[in-house]
């Protein structure tokens, strides 16, 4: 007896066995973008400082006085080369 089988030939267990190593691959690649460095969700690139105050003029949100000023702030407290 051979319940279930329903005459699947070469080309059934092909399909089954190519969706199985595509499910698995997606499975792993799943993973990986997620716990690798720099990856996974919520995790955007770390934006410039000075490119946000600028966006901020830009979008109206301060005036150019307090533009100066902040930006003045920040490249005068900015880490300069070899210290921390």
């Amino acid at each position: 007896m051979m319940w279930g089988y329903d005459g699947w030939s070469w080309w059934g267990w092909l399909l089954m066995s190519g969706s199985m190593v595509v499910f698995w691959g997606l499975l792993i690649w799943a993973i990986v973008a997620i716990f690798r460095p720099g990856g996974g969700w919520g995790r955007g690139e770390r934006r410039d400082p000075e490119q946000i105050l600028a966006e901020r003029f830009a979008a109206g949100e301060i005036d150019e006085s307090e533009y100066h000023a902040r930006l003045d702030v920040l490249r005068s407290t900015a880490p300069r080369s070899g210290q921390r």
